[in-house]
């Protein structure tokens, strides 16, 4: 929770505030113009009702990197606790900067989140192989390397579902990011780039030019680089309560290797999946679930998880609750709990 203020549900906004909000999921970094031209009103006015997500929703957006376009390996990690110490261990979790979607799952006794190891900022293996082992009242740690992504970054439902119309979403969409390529090195400059792009992907090319001591002209030629090659890519996050789903579970499937690939790309078509990834391990095939409700959990696990070929087994842990996103952690406001 990062304020005492109720958030607006995303249902409950009008039309062109759901629009600015699924505009910006596509493209971040897009000019108001641009889409003010899109949607047919001015750049002020987007101006204005972006102000207002911000404000009624809690709008961030968000300037990220993809660990494995930047040589990092990044590791689905379950941390299995005495129910008394799952929130704590969980947010000292969310407060690394190592981390990314720390969640308390199967009503409070179990966490998981993304970490990243191989890279020069990040003690992930000493996390790995000796703190969370030793921390009391860790019953457990198991730990899968995601080796490709079939969909997503981002658990928005406005990636699928929002009011955009398909030639205003052809409109907005950046192009595909190359399949195939080596991974961007990145420099100091670079990482305090990233750094303030997490916190604010909309920050100033004049206010990066200003942390990276390069110029603005450099700065935008850069973060168009790491674009292109997929390094760098936006993610919106929304206030406590914001987004309708209410219903969000891990879905982990042992799949025969012969199907991996046909049944990742099958997930990444359904609806109710937000993000899907190979991973090493028993269970090699990772999915972040967005539902409406348990009833809408269960018809999707029986329908379209169930008509998937080659899965021997299945696993659904609930989400209990989500300590931190995409983006850098914000700790709950005194009293209160996300």
């Amino acid at each position: 929770m990062r304020s005492d203020s109720p958030m607006m549900p995303l249902g409950d906004l009008d039309l062109l505030d759901q629009q600015v909000a699924q505009a910006l999921q596509l493209d971040g970094r897009a000019p108001f113009r641009r889409i003010g031209e899109v949607l047919g009103v001015s750049d002020q006015t987007v101006a204005r009702r972006y102000a207002r997500l911000r404000t009624s929703a809690g709008l961030r957006v968000l300037g990220l990197s993809d660990p494995l376009r930047i040589g990092l390996t990044p590791w689905f990690v379950r941390v299995r606790c005495t129910p008394d110490a799952a929130a704590s261990i969980g947010e000292a979790l969310a407060r690394r900067t190592d981390t990314r979607w720390v969640s308390l799952l199967s009503g409070g006794t179990e966490i998981c989140c993304l970490t990243y190891a191989s890279g020069p900022d990040t003690d992930a293996d000493a996390l790995l192989l000796q703190k969370l082992p030793r921390t009391p009242r860790v019953v457990q740690v198991t730990a899968h390397a995601l080796l490709h992504v079939f969909f997503g970054h981002d658990l928005s439902p406005l990636s699928r579902t929002g009011p955009l119309a398909p030639e205003q979403v052809r409109a907005l969409r950046p192009p595909p990011v190359a399949a195939d390529g080596e991974p961007a090195v990145l420099g100091e400059e670079d990482r305090r780039m990233f750094t303030a792009l997490a916190h604010d992907g909309r920050t100033p090319a004049a206010g990066l030019a200003a942390l990276t001591g390069w110029s603005p002209t450099t700065v935008r030629r850069r973060m168009a680089e790491l674009r292109a090659c997929g390094a760098l890519y936006y993610d919106l996050d929304f206030g406590t309560g914001v987004l309708a789903p209410e219903m969000r579970a891990v879905l982990l499937l042992e799949v025969e290797p012969a199907g991996l690939a046909a049944a990742g790309r099958a997930l990444a078509g359904h609806e109710e999946v937000a993000f899907a990834a190979a991973t090493t391990g028993t269970a090699n095939l990772y999915a972040s679930l967005l539902c409406r409700d348990a009833r809408a959990l269960y018809r999707y696990l029986t329908g379209p998880v169930a008509a998937i070929a080659g899965v021997r087994r299945t696993e659904t842990a609930p989400i209990h609750r989500t300590l931190k996103g995409p983006g850098p952690y914000l700790a709950p406001a005194r009293g209160r709990r996300g």
